[in-house]
């Protein structure tokens, strides 16, 4: 059975963005084949998605390499994101579903409870899903998918202390969807957008130094698995 350039690229993302794969590292065919489970083809129509993304660069002599961002490029992306989740949130405010709103509110409290019990690795999970979940209430795919993609790219350039005022955070996350279930979508954007920078203050930069690549080669871990199509996330 082939399996689906989209899994492997799902799972080829998700290796660079935990630091499977350091940056400036090279992706061969071969190698990525072998580790995944799959034949090259896949693996070459991933890296092609991968490199419209900005997760790959493509070098001569070289192939294809994990892309080095700059620290300006990283502080982009924040901005971007801060210009295009409260344009979500207003639409989602316009076009949610009572199955957006079901979701949203059950990861609110989850996301409360999580919060009293300091539980910081389930914050960052229900954190991630809420966020998509708003997206996807936009009703605007291309809105969605630039988000996911922001999301994913954010997470690999900076770590985020979630512990830091999560009760607040899941305070602002309550009253985004109750302006959301009302159709207010003025205040769903002025909420999120406050929401937005606030949260930016919780990111740093994960890139090490220059002298310090060489111990961070040594931190990339080297597990082998296959792709399991049923539970790549998405």
């Amino acid at each position: 059975m082939r399996i689906p350039a989209h899994s492997v690229c799902t799972a080829i993302r998700d290796d660079i963005v935990s630091g499977v794969y350091e940056r400036g590292g090279r992706l061969t065919e071969e190698l990525l084949a072998r580790r995944y489970g799959v034949s090259r083809v896949p693996v070459r129509e991933a890296l092609r998605t991968l490199e419209a993304e900005g997760f790959v660069v493509t070098r001569r002599h070289a192939g294809a390499c994990v892309a080095e961002p700059t620290e300006q490029e990283a502080a982009d992306l924040l901005e971007v994101r801060m210009l295009l989740e409260p344009l979500g949130a207003a639409r989602a405010a316009q076009r949610r579903t009572e199955a957006h709103l079901k979701v949203l509110r059950g990861l609110v409290r989850l996301g409360q409870e999580r919060s009293r019990r300091g539980q910081s690795e389930d914050l960052r999970s229900l954190g991630g899903w809420f966020h998509e979940t708003l997206a996807q209430a936009s009703g605007s795919p291309g809105l969605t998918a630039l988000l996911t993609q922001l999301r994913h790219k954010i997470a690999w350039m900076y770590v985020v202390d979630v512990s830091a005022a999560s009760a607040e955070s899941w305070a602002e996350h309550a009253a985004i969807v109750d302006a959301v279930a009302r159709g207010d979508a003025e205040r769903a954007r002025s909420l999120t957008a406050a929401h937005a920078e606030r949260a930016t203050a919780a990111h740093r930069l994960r890139f090490p130094a220059r002298g310090e690549r060489g111990r961070d080669r040594d931190r990339v871990r080297d597990s082998q698995h296959a792709v399991n199509t049923v539970g790549l996330r998405h």
